[in-house]
């Protein structure tokens, strides 16, 4: 049987990290307004609602990260068998 990520886990840490990446970069959720993104969407994104690759690439250009750098090791221990 495959091996498969667990999506729950993996979006929680995702957002987790973009959390903390936000409050580096000092702004509020109300400050992504600025990037396009709705205070709402935002705060989705860091409850870990599971977001599209496209509003990925969104969140590395708010901030001006790659995308490798963004995912890397989120995927640490999430494995299902």
């Amino acid at each position: 049987m495959p091996i498969v990520v667990n999506q729950q886990k993996f979006f929680l840490r995702l957002g987790e990290r973009i959390r903390r990446l936000r409050k580096k970069f000092a702004h509020s959720q109300e400050d992504m307004i600025s990037y396009g993104f709705s205070a709402r969407h935002w705060q989705q994104i860091e409850a870990g609602r599971p977001i599209t690759v496209s509003t990925l690439l969104r969140v590395c250009a708010a901030f001006g990260t790659p995308i490798d750098r963004l995912v890397r090791e989120l995927d640490r221990g999430i494995y299902e068998d």
